[in-house]
């Protein structure tokens, strides 16, 4: 008895426990079968010489170089950390974390309870020093005390007096009020704590005027004070020079709000070699604008950068560097719809858009995404306008 068990490409064709002579050429039968048709290879595909999906972009004139589009941080024009000037046990908070405030409104007490005694105390001593001292002014005069003694009672009253004020004040003190109107943004402690002085207890900012900060590359700095140069009128020297601010909003893009500038930093960042300029912004009425949010703000820089007149714009993504390290843009051959390599010399970035010097004339069509994967010659389809790369004016 014996068993006969063929396979071939993972399958079992014959099974069984008596092997006769019938069973052996069925299997041989099966076997040769399989090999003509189930173990034989599978043809490969050809694989068709396809085009390439790219985006394209248009590159435009000189214009470009006169506006840049830089991420800003929104801040409070005037904000301030409230404390106490007295250590305390915090009695009433009177407000939460955004309310709007008035100048000189209550946010919060301290038990007066020793302040008072305090007072009480110190109005004792001053009483009794003040009619000894009127007591001496008599007596002076009369030559019955020496000079000596009404030197001593004067002082003693000067010195109660200005101890029962110090203690009237530390009173005042333990109520702490807004220095400004403003909203509470912030919060730091619980109410029935011990709170020590100059520890902040609130967050005061005032949101009505806001600050739009933005870092700009010293290439701008020095592109828009060429004439006059940045001095302690660094602000005002660029509103001479006509520039143009507005801020707006990722949520709402269409709504752009003036800048006027308030100050510029004249010492750079260690780290990004960048120069903090502010502006001020008033708050807009129908978008809700607090600190900490982000927006673009867009520079115009109508004399400053003239001179830029070969200068053109394009996106990032459209330049890349050969084996050589130089930098090239992908030229679209209309035509024959491929693509041809044009040597460029680039300059500066802003953005997601990179400064070409020289290389391209303005009007030409050039790769904007899928450049990497791109030959000399190589047939191109450009994506649906759908798909197409955000236009110029948005994209910067």
């Amino acid at each position: 008895m014996a068993s006969l068990l063929i396979w071939c490409n993972g399958r079992r064709f014959v099974s069984c426990n008596k092997v006769t002579t019938s069973a052996i050429r069925l299997s041989i039968s099966v076997l040769s079968l399989s090999l003509v048709f189930g173990c034989s290879e599978t043809p490969q595909p050809t694989v068709s010489d396809t085009s390439r999906p790219v985006k394209i972009f248009t590159v435009g004139g000189s214009e470009l170089s006169q506006t840049r589009t830089l991420p800003a941080r929104i801040d409070a024009s005037q904000r301030a950390d409230l404390a106490f000037r007295v250590p305390g046990h915090l009695q009433q908070i009177l407000v939460r974390e955004g309310d709007v405030v008035t100048a000189g409104q209550v946010l919060a007490r301290l038990d007066p309870a020793d302040f008072e005694l305090a007072v009480e105390n110190r109005q004792a001593a001053y009483d009794n020093a003040d009619r000894n001292f009127e007591r001496a002014k008599g007596l002076i005069s009369s030559g019955n005390i020496s000079q000596l003694d009404y030197d001593r009672m004067e002082a003693e009253y000067r010195s109660t007096s200005a101890a029962l004020n110090q203690a009237l004040r530390e009173l005042e003190y333990t109520e702490l009020k807004a220095a400004f109107a403003g909203i509470v943004a912030r919060r730091m402690v619980e109410n029935f704590e011990e709170v020590q002085a100059q520890q902040p207890l609130f967050d005061l900012q005032n949101i009505d005027i806001l600050d739009v900060i933005v870092d700009v590359p010293e290439s701008m700095v020095r592109a828009s004070s060429h004439h006059d140069g940045l001095n302690r009128d660094a602000a005002d020297g660029l509103a001479r020079e006509g520039i143009n601010a507005q801020v707006c909003f990722d949520d709402f893009p269409d709504r752009k709000y003036p800048l006027a500038i308030k100050e510029v930093s004249t010492t750079a960042d260690p780290q990004t070699q960048t120069f903090a300029v502010t502006f001020s912004m008033i708050a807009p009425e129908k978008m809700v604008v607090l600190p900490g949010m982000s927006g673009q703000v867009e520079l115009t820089f109508p004399r400053a950068l003239a001179d830029d007149t070969n200068a053109r714009w394009v996106p990032v993504s459209a330049v890349q560097a050969d084996s050589e390290l130089t930098a090239r843009v992908w030229l679209l051959e209309r035509d024959t719809m491929t693509v041809r390599s044009q040597a460029v010399e680039i300059g500066r970035i802003s953005g997601r858009l990179i400064e070409v010097v020289s290389g391209l004339s303005g009007g030409e069509e050039i790769v904007a995404i899928g450049a990497p994967y791109l030959a000399e010659e190589m047939r191109v389809t450009q994506m649906d306008a759908g798909e197409q790369a955000v236009p110029r004016d948005i994209d910067r």
